[in-house]
């Protein structure tokens, strides 16, 4: 019976490690759904600047890659979440998100990216956002729990994504942990 018991609790303890991820006391389900497609925990980066923690960011996929430029180009679902750790004001985030649009994005995105950095908003700790593209739709902003607004196009959700996993993110670790490395 002891075995029995020990093993259930083994697996039940196993199973329980399954369920999230955690990196700076902030957790992650392993999956999400986007409306019928079940996304996965690709990785989990920590964003510090100047040595201070600002937001733990998540990425979702339909298949885990440690792959940026393939995950920014396929036209497929895919989620980014921050959870922040600090408080960030307004001007903060929306100079980050909008001035690494500078460094990832065509000119010819502007009115997209400057509707976007009109949609931010200061976060406090615990907070989170959550960028989400749907073939289809496209690219649906969550602030709060709110969905804030929606971008259509592959092109800006390209460039979005691209910021965290293309050639210029904000940091390498960042990057890599978002795809698991």
């Amino acid at each position: 019976m002891r075995k029995v018991l020990s093993l259930s609790l083994v697996t039940l303890l196993g199973a329980a490690t399954l369920t999230a991820a955690t990196l700076a006391g902030v957790t992650l389900p392993d999956t999400v759904k986007v409306g019928d497609k079940t996304l996965l925990l690709n990785g989990l980066g920590l964003r510090s600047k100047m040595m201070v923690k600002v937001y733990v960011a998540g990425l979702y996929v339909e298949q885990k890659s440690g792959d940026g430029t393939a995950i920014v180009n396929a036209e497929a679902p895919k989620r980014i979440v921050l959870h922040f750790v600090r408080s960030v004001s307004n001007d903060q985030i929306t100079d980050a998100i909008v001035g690494a649009f500078d460094a990832n994005a065509k000119a010819s995105l502007k009115a997209q990216i400057d509707q976007f950095g009109a949609a931010l908003e200061p976060f406090s700790e615990n907070d989170e956002m959550s960028m989400t593209y749907v073939p289809g739709t496209g690219t649906v902003l969550n602030v709060k729990g709110k969905d804030k607004l929606t971008i259509a196009g592959f092109p800006f959700a390209k460039a979005l994504f691209g910021i965290w996993l293309g050639a210029n993110p904000p940091s390498s670790s960042l990057k890599d942990g978002m795809l698991g490395k």
